[in-house]
């Protein structure tokens, strides 16, 4: 009979909390919003917390005892809460990669999963059933029929356990779904990438063969106009450029600048003592 109550409080403390977060999300989206895990209308993790509390305080005496500091049951609560909401979030996560809710936005939060603003709102309602919920259910229970808990508690676990088949089969259906079209969007942006990349190569080969071909174009016009500087340079002029030991560059150049004067000098210097040579064997 105990089960069966208990089970009834876990339904009806259920259909609480989601009539509380669907009214209060539905406030804050401006639209409607219904809450829970489940398709029915309820959010397990408060009839969860609620009857937890109630066991807790059964089960020690002096935690109901009126002396009790309010503020000892609102930590009590309050943490309890914490560790719930924080345990729901992270199986709900683990089991099927979604949140139900996200905290990240809130200040003193943990991993979003909970917030200390939160887990005090928590607190403080906890301390509203123990105080005032829980006698008015206990004088409600002595005036029902146990066989009426039997047969209520046997008809909303009926109830309750094909919603949670239902829901466990949906959000499985859906996560797979979810995971073949990830891995279908996966394939389709690597073969993309593959042809995107497989053009940047061609591109880029053809700047570089470009730039090997402009490259060779530029050193033969210098070895050019080197050989006809050379060629054309009076006696004098030879005489000077092969008295050059080093060239000096100019800071007022860049080192490319600088580095193709540097080539050019050698390279008349070179081609000047070669005509010098080939006049004196004619």
């Amino acid at each position: 009979m105990i089960v069966a109550m208990l089970f009834v409080e876990f339904i009806f403390y259920s259909f609480l909390g989601w009539v509380w977060e669907s009214i209060y999300c539905t406030i804050m989206e401006k639209k409607w919003a219904d809450r829970g895990f489940l398709f029915g209308p309820i959010c397990p993790i408060y009839g969860s917390c609620v009857i937890g509390v109630t066991v807790l305080f059964s089960l020690i005496p002096a935690l109901s005892d009126p002396t009790f500091p309010v503020w000892g049951t609102f930590i009590i609560c309050l943490i309890g809460s914490a560790i719930a909401e924080f345990a729901t979030s992270w199986v709900l996560e683990k089991r099927f990669n979604a949140r139900w809710w996200d905290y990240s936005s809130m200040p003193l939060n943990i991993q979003g999963r909970i917030c200390l603003p939160v887990s005090i709102c928590f607190g403080l309602a906890g301390v509203a059933i123990v105080k005032w919920l829980l006698p008015f259910m206990s004088g409600l229970h002595q005036t029902i029929p146990e066989i009426i808990y039997v047969i209520l508690g046997l008809v909303l676990a009926g109830i309750f356990g094909a919603d949670f088949a239902l829901t466990e089969a949906s959000l499985s259906s859906l996560l797979k779904d979810v995971e073949r079209m990830h891995a279908e969007f996966c394939e389709r942006s690597q073969a993309n990438y593959e042809k995107v990349h497989d053009e940047v190569v061609s591109i880029e080969t053809r700047v570089n063969e470009g730039k090997q071909a402009m490259a060779e174009r530029v050193s033969g016009a210098k070895e050019n106009l080197s050989k006809l500087h050379a060629s054309g340079l009076s006696f004098n002029e030879r005489r000077i450029l092969g008295s050059i030991d080093r060239f000096t560059p100019s800071k007022k150049r860049t080192d490319d600048q600088n580095n193709t004067r540097l080539m050019l000098t050698k390279e008349m210097k070179s081609f000047a003592r070669e005509h010098k040579a080939k006049r004196k064997d004619a």
